[in-house]
C-alpha cells in the first residue's frame, strides 16, 4: 500500500486530531472473525495461568490470583505466546492507521496483553510511556486493542489531551529513583482536562508515546481485556538507559530480532533520526522492573487514582 492509501484509512480530521491532541479511537480496527479469535486464544492464556503461582515470564499475577479464580494483570509478549497476536497486527486496519501516522517503515517495540480482572483490577498509575523508553525521535505510540467492551467501570484507558507536547514530566520517588508514575501534585499534571476513552470489542485507542495517561482499577464484574501494541518509526532508536528490552540483546541479535521478529512493515535502517526532544532517563531503576506493575509498586509511586476517588 502506498502512503496516500494508508492514509485514506484515517480521515484529515482524524490526523489532524491525533497531531493535536495525542490521542485517537479507531472503531472496527479489526474484524468480527479476527476479535472471536483472539478472545479465544485469550481466554485460554488466561486458564493456563491457573498453575502459576508466581509471575513468569508469561503471565504477571495479580493479587489474589489463585487456581480457582486466576487474576492477571497482564500477558507478557503475547505475540510470542500465540500467532494470532502478530498476524491480526500485520493483516488488520491497525497496520494502515500506523502507516498513516508514522509513514511506511515501522517496527513493533513490545506487546502486552492488559488482562484486567473484575472485581478490582489493578491501575494503571498516570505516566508517559517515553519516561521508559526514550529515542531519538518521538515517532512512537501505542494501539490499545480493546478485545471486550470498555466503559467506564472496567477501568478504562484515560488521557489529558495535548500532554505530548508538553514536558516530560518526572517518573520518580522521593528518593530520586524511577518509579514509574508521575506525582499527582506535579503542577504539569492537570487533572481538570482527563478524557476517558471507552469502546465497544475491536476498537482501538491511539495514544502518543508523550501523552499523559493511566486507567483505573476494574470496579465492575466484567474483564477489561486491552492488547498494547507499542510501535515505532523504522529510524527511532532506543537511547541508552531506557527500558527497551531490545538494547539487551547482542549486536547481531538485536538487527535478527529486528528484521525478522519486530518490523511490522516497510524496510529498518541504520540511520537514526535524531529529534530534539526533553528527555529524562529512568534511573536509577526501581526494585523490580519487570512490568509496569512492578516498577510502580516496588518503586513507591504515589496513586493518583487513590486521591481521586476520594
Amino acid at each position: 500500500m502506498n502512503v496516500q492509501a494508508a492514509a485514506a484509512a484515517l480521515t484529515d480530521d482524524q490526523i489532524t486530531f491525533y497531531r493535536d491532541n495525542g490521542y485517537l479511537l479507531v472503531e472496527n480496527a479489526i474484524t468480527p472473525a479476527q476479535l472471536d479469535a483472539m478472545r479465544k486464544v485469550t481466554y485460554d492464556l488466561i486458564d493456563r495461568s491457573r498453575a502459576v503461582t508466581e509471575s513468569d515470564d508469561v503471565f504477571d499475577l495479580d493479587e489474589g490470583h489463585t487456581a480457582e479464580n486466576p487474576r492477571l494483570t497482564r500477558i507478557k509478549l503475547p505475540h510470542k505466546q500465540h500467532p494470532i497476536y502478530w498476524d491480526t497486527l500485520v493483516n488488520s486496519r491497525i497496520t494502515d492507521v500506523l502507516k498513516a501516522l508514522l509513514g511506511p517503515n515501522i517496527a513493533l517495540s513490545t506487546a502486552k496483553l492488559n488482562t484486567k480482572a473484575p472485581g478490582g483490577g489493578a491501575a494503571v498509575e498516570w505516566h508517559q510511556d517515553w519516561a521508559f523508553y526514550p529515542h531519538t525521535n518521538d515517532d512512537l505510540l501505542a494501539v490499545g486493542l480493546m478485545l471486550e467492551d470498555v466503559d467506564e467501570a472496567n477501568g478504562p484507558l484515560q488521557v489529558i489531551p495535548g500532554s505530548h507536547k508538553g514536558p516530560v514530566l518526572a517518573h520518580t520517588n522521593k528518593d530520586g529513583v524511577f518509579c514509574g508514575a508521575v506525582d499527582p501534585d506535579d503542577a504539569d499534571f492537570h487533572q481538570d482536562r482527563i478524557v476517558t476513552l471507552t469502546g465497544k470489542a475491536g476498537s482501538m485507542t491511539v495514544h502518543h508515546v508523550r501523552l499523559l495517561h493511566g486507567s483505573a482499577p476494574n470496579m465492575s464484574d466484567r474483564a477489561r481485556l486491552i492488547l498494547f501494541y507499542e510501535c515505532l518509526a523504522a529510524d527511532a532508536w532506543p537511547l541508552v538507559g531506557g527500558a527497551s528490552y531490545y538494547q539487551r540483546l547482542p549486536q547481531r541479535q538485536l538487527w535478527e530480532d529486528l528484521v525478522q521478529n519486530r518490523m511490522i512493515c516497510g524496510q529498518p535502517t541504520t540511520q537514526p533520526r535524531v529529534v530534539a526532544n526533553p528527555v529524562r532517563i529512568p534511573l536509577p531503576p526501581a526494585p523490580d522492573a519487570g512490568s509496569i506493575f512492578k516498577t510502580q509498586k516496588t518503586g513507591g509511586a504515589r496513586s493518583a487514582f487513590a486521591s481521586m476517588m476520594g
